[in-house]
């Protein structure tokens, strides 16, 4: 791409030419996509379907599983189709798309599990004020206000990276994502990647903080519950969050603050492998295995089907 960024295609440098590890690859990421899809689908199901989980908080993670359909959605079925046909091509047009798309989820993503600990901190610590505070109409507000704070910060996002003029179309990464796209840019890119990643850091470090904040104040006051199962309630609310933001925060960290210049590409990659899709993989694992109300709800599912399937 000869001092312009005018071109049509990247190419991107991603996994192996071995026809056999690219086969691989497909099969593995078929897996792990399809996987995440029937595992987050199953949460909006149980959701949509059980009058006890139409609370806020199961509100909220309808809308994060809705989220991650869409973040793992961004970029892996573009990587199967290219390990399959053997291509690394991508074009201008898709490029773009694949940032603008993975900065809104993310973003999303990540306001989205602010909130939920806002939710958590009110139903713990404000019991009585719940219904008041949390009713419908702010649920909705705020999950509305998580989407448009990710679609704010994808149309910054990719118009600041795409206003630049690219001397290589060559991405060393099986997407297009905004780190390895920088270093591409005709001009020394080096302030325009620490400002991209200064803003985003400083959202993430802003919403960390108030996790980490709400969470505080929530183990206080379980700490004060006399009773052991009250306590055990409480948490079995919260650990599943808490463990989802774990994973959110370090997998993102990796990937966009730790430098990775020099950086093999392998490692280059599992990071990128990990921060895009272990998360939503993980999501409706950790929400189904260490939530109650949803193992209930599933059992139910299940079980309602099975009788329908006996009577037939």
């Amino acid at each position: 791409m000869p001092n312009q960024s005018t071109e049509t295609i990247f190419i991107l440098l991603g996994f192996s030419d071995v026809r056999e590890l690219q086969i691989l690859h497909f099969m593995a990421f078929l897996l792990i996509y399809l996987a995440t899809i029937m595992g987050n689908l199953l949460i909006i199901l149980l959701v949509a379907l059980n009058r006890q989980l139409h609370t806020p908080m199961y509100f909220f993670l309808m809308n994060l599983s809705i989220a991650d359909i869409g973040n793992i959605s961004v970029n892996i079925p573009k990587a199967m189709s290219n390990s399959l046909m053997n291509t690394r091509l991508i074009s201008y047009p898709e490029c773009v798309s694949q940032v603008f798309f993975l900065i809104f989820f993310a973003v999303t993503d990540l306001f989205l599990l602010t909130v939920m600990a806002y939710d958590r901190y009110v139903a713990i610590c404000n019991p009585l004020q719940y219904n008041t505070v949390m009713n419908m109409g702010v649920c909705i507000q705020m999950a509305a206000s998580a989407w448009a704070t990710g679609f704010f910060n994808a149309m910054l996002h990719s118009a600041g990276t795409f206003s630049m003029t690219f001397c290589s179309n060559a991405i060393n990464q099986f997407f297009c994502e905004i780190p390895q796209l920088l270093r591409l840019s005709c001009n020394d890119s080096y302030m325009a990647e620490m400002g991209v990643n200064a803003f985003a850091a400083c959202e993430a470090f802003g919403c960390f903080v108030f996790i980490i904040y709400s969470y505080v104040q929530i183990f206080n006051n379980v700490l004060r519950i006399s009773s052991v199962k009250g306590r055990k309630k409480a948490l079995s609310t919260c650990l599943p969050h808490l463990i989802v933001v774990s994973l959110f925060i370090c997998t993102g960290t990796l990937a966009y603050v730790c430098p990775t210049h020099n950086a093999p590409k392998d490692l280059v990659m599992l990071i990128a492998v990990l921060y895009s899709m272990l998360p939503p993989m993980m999501n409706p694992v950790i929400y189904s295995m260490r939530n109650q109300d949803m193992r209930s709800a599933l059992s139910k599912l299940l079980g309602s089907k099975l009788y329908l399937k006996h009577r037939i």
